[in-house]
C-alpha cells in the first residue's frame, strides 16, 4: 500500500484542511499546555482533567484527519467539511451570546470557515482541476 496524494486541485485543498486538522491534533495531544496557552485557556492546578480534556479532543481532531488523509473519499471528506461548519456556527453563537467578540474570536472563526469550505467546495464540484 502506497502513500496517496491527490492530483486535482480541488482534492488537494481538501487533503490540506484534513491534513491541517491531524496537525492540529497532533499538537493538542502531544502538547495541551502549549495548545491550551495558544486559545486563550488554562487548566487549574491540581485538576489533570483540563489537559485530559485537551488530548482527548487532540486526539479527536488527529483521527479524523488522518482518516480522511488515508481514505480520501468523498464521504469523508464531507463529514469533515460540514463539522467544520457546525463548530463555526457555534464559534457564531459564542460570539454572540457569551460575549466573545475579540480577535482571537474572529481569527478561529475565519480559520473554521477556511477548513470547511476547502473540502465541501471539492466535494459539490465548485473546484474540479
Amino acid at each position: 500500500m502506497e502513500f496517496y496524494f491527490p492530483t486535482e486541485l480541488g482534492e488537494r485543498l481538501a487533503f490540506c484542511s484534513a491534513a491541517f486538522t491531524a496537525l492540529a491534533g497532533f499538537v493538542m495531544m502531544f502538547a495541551p499546555g502549549y495548545a491550551l496557552r495558544l486559545l486563550g485557556l488554562e487548566a487549574r492546578e491540581g485538576r489533570p482533567e483540563g489537559f485530559g480534556e485537551a488530548r482527548s479532543m487532540g486526539g479527536f481532531y488527529l483521527g479524523f484527519g488522518l482518516s480522511a488523509i488515508m481514505l480520501a473519499q468523498d464521504w469523508i471528506y464531507m463529514a469533515l467539511g460540514a463539522s467544520f461548519v457546525m463548530a463555526a456556527f457555534a464559534r457564531v453563537i459564542s460570539i454572540l451570546s457569551d460575549k466573545g467578540s475579540n480577535l482571537v474570536n474572529y481569527l478561529l472563526l475565519v480559520v473554521q470557515i477556511a477548513l470547511a469550505a476547502l473540502p465541501l467546495l471539492y466535494v459539490f464540484g465548485f473546484i474540479q482541476t
